[in-house]
């Protein structure tokens, strides 16, 4: 068979043409495990600036264009890196530098204009009349030692202090997971029968049976609550309950809401493509809120490992907060 150059040249083409898209396909499909799951396993980065909440000045937006994200995100970065230039307050020795310590340095937002997408003005739910009077009450009393992550009502003791000033839970990886200033990774394990996701802050694991079996009884109360997953197509959904008082319904650095002892959080984690996780959690509380509410951000694929948060080992802040304050009583 006589084939001419032409036919050749554009043979060649065609075959480069076929393989690029195959190529392109298979980098796009979502993975899945040998035994058929769809594939989580990796190393995940949550960060970015998109707040919690819609900022006023996006109130009737709910999406951005790709240039407005841009700018959110370096202007969150400026910030950061103002607060390193600026001198400390009197009497403050100053903390972590934001741009060799945070996340901070990756001048990354959204095109979402907050993380919570429902309800549709992007705030979290008013509280129930209860909740009110509960918020009060602390409030009258100082605050509540134990249901915010960071800051407390005093320096007595440690227990006067924020969960995760006591390294007992982080504050930015809840659940639910969200971005606070560091150590937004996690990594995720799977097997036919569990699902294991690994907390950069602070080196905690929560593990997830598949397998069906009933969640703990109510009177067994855990930090991170009883999780139990199944599989729904492609997504991954992962209940947890049981969860104890002593943390807020939601929380973040410096902030809090709520007690935990209702909550229900419904966790959706599906494998867009080859490197992006979407993590959606809706937060069901009857006690504190008057509807439930979702938040909803992407997980990037990350090449780096996660590396072991060792939060009580050195340290020395709580140990000098609580010195410093005897020697203040002293003088």
């Amino acid at each position: 068979m006589n084939v001419t150059a032409k036919q050749l040249v554009g043979g060649c083409l065609l075959l480069l043409v076929a393989a690029a898209a195959g190529a392109q396909s298979k980098a796009t499909r979502p993975a899945l495990t040998p035994w058929g799951d769809p594939d989580l396993r990796g190393v995940w980065d949550y960060w970015t600036f998109t707040p919690l909440e819609r900022p006023a000045e996006f109130a009737n937006r709910a999406e951005l264009s790709a240039d407005e994200a841009s700018r959110v995100g370096q202007q969150g970065h400026q910030r950061a890196l103002q607060t390193d230039r600026n001198a400390p307050a009197a009497g403050d020795t100053g903390a972590y530098s934001q741009e060799v310590w945070t996340d901070r340095t990756k001048a990354r937002a959204l095109t979402q204009t907050s993380i919570i997408v429902d309800p549709p003005d992007g705030k979290i739910p008013p509280l129930t009349d209860d909740a009110k009077k509960r918020a009060e009450a602390l409030r009258a009393a100082g605050g509540h030692p134990v249901r915010v992550r960071t800051g407390g009502i005093g320096t007595d003791g440690p227990e006067d202090r924020g969960v995760a000033e006591r390294c007992l839970l982080g504050f930015s990886t809840g659940p639910p997971m969200l971005p606070g200033g560091y150590n937004n990774n996690i990594q995720i394990f799977q097997t036919r029968d569990f699902v294991a996701i690994l907390l950069e802050m602070n080196h905690d694991t929560r593990f997830i049976p598949l397998d069906g079996r009933p969640h703990l009884p109510r009177a067994t109360r855990q930090w991170m609550g009883d999780s139990r997953g199944h599989w729904e197509g492609k997504t991954l959904v992962v209940e947890t309950t049981n969860f104890t008082d002593k943390t807020a319904s939601i929380s973040l650095t410096g902030f809090a809401v709520g007690s935990a002892e209702r909550l229900t959080l419904t966790e959706r984690f599906t494998r867009v493509d080859g490197d992006t996780l979407s993590y959606e959690f809706t937060l069901n509380d009857p006690a504190t809120f008057t509807r439930p509410f979702t938040g909803r951000l992407p997980m990037n694929l990350s090449s780096q490992g996660i590396y072991e948060y060792a939060c009580h080992e050195g340290n020395y802040g709580m140990f000098n907060m609580l010195a410093g304050a005897r020697a203040q009583e002293l003088k």
